[in-house]
């Protein structure tokens, strides 16, 4: 088979910037040289997209982050590239990336892409959205009331009693979008509320607060269009402070612990494994994404949230727990490629 050249899209606008660059680097690092030909599409924090050429020399020169300023798609090289390739494979975590819109861009350039399309991905970048898809499917979530700033604004005394009545403390506020645990607090008390609702009104217009879940923090990856598969080994997240916020996952002295198998039962992982599934059909997802729980000392298992641009590092969550599955990185990326090739090929027939 003559090999197929895929563009690995990455960097972007959002505060998840860097993280895309270690997924894009070791996705890049590990595709099949003999199936795939490489062509990184890098995008500045202001939004520019750098040629092919500017990309491999950012990277060669070890950028960390992509700085260089310009008007956001002012770079006709850069889609004439894109335009060249057979798939693309988006890699920018958060807004203007996980969101649909670059998924709208592709889809309208009529460039097969990996991962969820427009729709489940807007639904998945909004967890206020998110949540409500999943009650309506019948699938276990922890309580929770979304607020606007606005509301929050007008009348705080009135914000703070609604999140009591409806969801209590402890409590999580959080951006409804956003990723990497950016902008979200534990809050203990009604003291801490306030400051916490400012917190994540600093990265949206629209905050979700969610009941506080005493339990394992599990997670399952899983592939497929129509048939979607979840791996058969579950993990679980230790991590090494309150909550699984930023610097637990990502800094360099993060002393996380990530459990692959989860410590949990064989019939609690078959159970999140199902509910996993659904989850992902629920909110139309195709290609990959992870889906993460919180499972409680009885087995009760409750959906967080799918994430459809997981972290993509060799050695994160949703790449190991495939391997642990038998399924190797390299192999992976493959099957997910292809699958964004069949459904490109679904979309040209119709």
């Amino acid at each position: 088979m003559a090999r197929q050249r895929v563009a690995v899209i990455f960097g972007g606008r959002s505060g998840e910037h860097e993280v895309s660059l270690r997924s894009a680097r070791s996705v890049m690092g590990a595709l099949d040289g003999e199936r795939w030909d490489v062509a990184p599409i890098g995008v500045t924090r202001s939004g520019a997209w750098l040629s092919v050429g500017e990309t491999e020399a950012a990277l060669a020169a070890a950028a960390q982050a992509f700085e260089a300023g310009g008007t956001p798609l002012a770079a006709d090289g850069a889609l004439a590239e894109l335009g060249a390739c057979d798939v693309a494979f988006p890699l920018i975590h958060g807004t203007y990336g996980e969101d649909g819109c670059l998924q709208g861009l592709l889809e309208m350039a009529g460039i097969p892409y990996a991962g969820a399309g427009v729709a489940a991905s807007g639904v998945g970048m909004d967890k206020a959205l998110q949540k409500a898809l999943f009650r309506e499917a019948g699938i276990p979530v922890a309580r929770y009331v979304v607020l606007r700033r606005g509301e929050i604004e007008a009348d705080g005394e009135e914000a703070r009693r609604f999140v009591e009545d409806e969801v209590g403390y402890p409590c999580f506020t959080k951006p409804a979008n956003g990723g990497s645990s950016i902008g979200i607090t534990r809050v203990a008390s009604r003291e801490d509320l306030g400051g916490a609702l400012a917190a994540a009104l600093g990265h949206d217009e629209k905050v979700v607060v969610e009941q506080a879940i005493d339990g394992r923090e599990v997670e399952c990856s899983v592939v497929g269009n129509e048939a979607p598969e979840a791996a058969r080994v579950v993990g679980e997240i230790e991590p090494d402070r309150e909550f699984y916020d930023y610097d637990s996952k990502y800094a360099t002295d993060s002393q996380t612990t990530l459990h692959v198998p989860a410590r949990v039962d064989t019939e609690t992982s078959e159970r999140v494994r199902e509910l996993a599934r659904r989850m992902y059909l629920a909110m139309g997802c195709e290609g990959y994404a992870r889906v993460d729980f919180f499972v409680g000392a009885d087995g009760t298992a409750t959906g967080s949230e799918v994430n459809t641009i997981p972290g993509f590092t060799s050695i994160s969550m949703f790449p190991r727990l495939w391997e642990a599955s038998g399924l190797a990185y390299p192999d992976l990326l493959t099957r997910i490629l292809d699958l964004a090739l069949e459904r490109g090929e679904r979309g040209a027939a119709r």
